[in-house]
């Protein structure tokens, strides 16, 4: 008996074929897709990109913020955890760290001994005076009254809105600059006239938040995370607070 033979199975289209049809072959048909498991936002134009990301940020109820800023030729080192009614973390200027603490319009700011001295700049480590009092506000919560200068430029750091709406501005003409990785997420870059006008890099997992600016002119760069993540806020026991007793230092 002559064998009937076995009628062949029709042979897989070729990827080059599925291509042809326009078929997206990942492998094949011009590697993965960039924006495969993104939010999405890295296909939209910048101007678009910017609009969402202020967008996401002025609906969180929370970050934290970190970095330097240079205002009025100063350099700020800021660590900050920030949300509507409040704020808590540090600021460095000029090689002096102090913490700050706001609970509704309630403003404290706490130092060593040596921020006291060197505000007054008349201690002489002798441990009398200037250096008593000094001892004495060291490590110790002082409430900022509303109406001393210190207040206006201390709450600055503590208010989110303030910062916010001050630092995410890119200045000239807004354009992306590529996909990039900051802290292991996943972000697309915009820029302001090709970097000078600043860069922002936003998140391309989940929200769209801002993730690293870049400001223009070398004004520093910051960096934000814990976005809507809440924290405790709380002012500080009588017994860790101390009246400073005149106008606080404003350098």
């Amino acid at each position: 008996m002559t064998a009937i033979p076995r009628r062949r199975a029709p042979r897989a289209a070729s990827a080059g074929a599925l291509c042809a049809l326009g078929v997206t072959v990942l492998t094949g048909c011009g590697g993965e897709d960039p924006d495969a498991g993104t939010n999405g936002v890295g296909k939209l134009p910048a101007e678009q990109i910017q609009s969402r990301t202020r967008t996401a940020a002025e609906a969180a109820d929370a970050v934290r913020l970190s970095g330097n800023v240079v205002a009025s030729g100063r350099t700020y080192r800021l660590d900050m955890r920030l949300k509507a009614d409040g704020a808590s973390g540090s600021v460095t200027a000029e090689g002096a760290t102090f913490q700050l603490l706001r609970v509704g319009e309630a403003l404290f700011l706490k130092a060593d001994a040596d921020f006291w001295t060197d505000a007054d700049g008349k201690g002489d480590g002798s441990g009398s005076g200037t250096d008593a009092a000094a001892d004495k506000l060291g490590d110790k919560y002082v409430k900022v009254p509303q109406g001393d200068p210190s207040y206006k430029k201390f709450s600055g750091f503590t208010d989110m809105d303030v910062l916010l709406d001050g630092l995410l501005t890119l200045h000239g003409t807004v354009a992306t600059d590529g996909r990039h990785q900051q802290a292991g997420v996943r972000t697309i870059r915009i820029t302001g006239d090709d970097g000078s006008g600043g860069t922002l890099d936003v998140s391309l997992e989940g929200t769209p938040y801002p993730v690293r600016l870049v400001r223009a002119g070398g004004a520093g760069t910051l960096t934000f995370s814990a976005w809507g993540k809440d924290f405790p806020l709380a002012e500080p026991d009588e017994d860790e607070t101390v009246d400073y007793g005149k106008q606080l230092p404003t350098s």
